[in-house]
């Protein structure tokens, strides 16, 4: 099917000239900058953040070009995935006419920003094995329909999402597709960003909060064709990423070998630990996770969680969402910590 970005933005954001920053309107080097009303006797903290940050974040998107393979203009940041969720809806979801496609149960920041930005959802529930229902997402698309959202590997479920599903949605749908990628460093799947060229409804989101360990700098990125990216920069804050995270964030990416390193502890501590979880006799279901958490159903999972959040453990309590009752989500923790976690439901274990 045909993809026309511009028949599917709202039409006050296809009109909106976006806000012109001192950082904008000068690129260049100067010595001395009176541009930007900051405070030129500097800061009590360090003499090197009384002034604005890069607006649009350019030598940490090229560095992450480098890594990813991806033009950098075909890259945005922004503070955490979440930032990125809620652009998207601002620019192609008109208020109270248009809606959006989720299959639950997913990550549920897609149903906040749906509430927040006054967008209908239509719900289409995995299947049992988590994989989508493509033939009740076709029935659930309409005219008004503009953004699909999957999410793979799949929070709280930890599986990936089919390739070819994803693909037939791509295919046959000629709004936007968006791809959360955000436990894909963990995954045996490869990433959908290679596939950027040949669709250009697909926009892929990932996170510096996962394997590369710096969720505190709240940094998540969206790699799309550069007419959505440049939508997206119209409608974000002018300096939405301060210049310590930007900072701390282009020292890290040096470290490529030691986030590798740490990915491979993990899913072998991943695997270590479902193993042993599968040997619990009140565990029913451990299910098979490409991200660093496992989905664990239990026969009393509330007595559980109660009983680990008592010593001091405290794990993620899915039972109040129906497809994953009485189950509890547990990230893989370090080596001490999950043997900890083994040790003290072992204890339960009535002799």
């Amino acid at each position: 099917m045909e993809f026309n970005i511009k028949s599917l933005l709202r039409e006050n954001i296809a009109n909106l000239v976006p806000y012109s920053s001192a950082r904008d309107e000068f690129k260049g080097k100067a010595d001395v900058f009176l541009d930007a009303n900051e405070n030129s006797l500097g800061s009590p903290f360090t003499k090197w953040y009384n002034r604005y940050p890069d607006p649009k974040q350019e030598d940490l998107k090229h560095k992450l070009s480098a890594i990813k393979g991806v033009p950098h203009n075909q890259i945005f940041l922004g503070n955490g995935s979440d930032e990125p969720i809620d652009i998207l809806f601002r620019a192609f979801c008109e208020p109270g006419v248009d809606n959006v496609i989720t299959l639950p149960p997913t990550y549920g920041m897609y149903d906040v920003s749906a509430h927040i930005n006054d967008v209908a959802i239509k719900t289409v529930p995995l299947l049992e094995d988590f994989q989508p229902d493509l033939d009740t997402i076709a029935n659930a698309i309409d005219e008004f329909t503009k953004i699909i959202w999957i999410c793979s590997p799949n929070n709280p479920t930890g599986n990936s999402i089919d390739v070819q599903a994803i693909e037939m949605i791509l295919l046959n749908f000629n709004g936007i597709v968006v791809v959360d990628e955000a436990y894909i460093n963990f995954s045996r799947q490869r990433s959908w960003i290679p596939e950027l060229i040949d669709f250009p409804n697909l926009v892929v989101l990932q996170t510096l909060s996962k394997a590369w360990g710096l969720a505190g700098l709240r940094i998540g990125m969206a790699f799309a064709s550069i007419e959505i990216i440049n939508v997206m920069n119209t409608i974000k804050s002018p300096y939405n990423i301060s210049q310590p995270a930007q900072d701390i964030v282009l020292k890290a990416l040096d470290n490529l070998d030691q986030v590798n390193d740490m990915i491979k502890i993990l899913v072998d501590e991943r695997e270590w630990l479902a193993s042993e979880l599968e040997a619990l006799p009140f565990v029913e279901i451990v299910y098979p996770s490409d991200a660093n958490f496992l989905l664990v159903k239990f026969d009393d999972a509330q007595k559980i969680y109660d009983y680990l959040t008592s010593l001091g453990i405290i794990v993620r309590n899915r039972t109040n969402i129906s497809e994953t009752k009485n189950c509890l989500r547990i990230t893989v923790g370090t080596p001490a910590e999950n043997k900890l976690l083994i040790a003290h439901l072992q204890e339960l274990i009535i002799p």
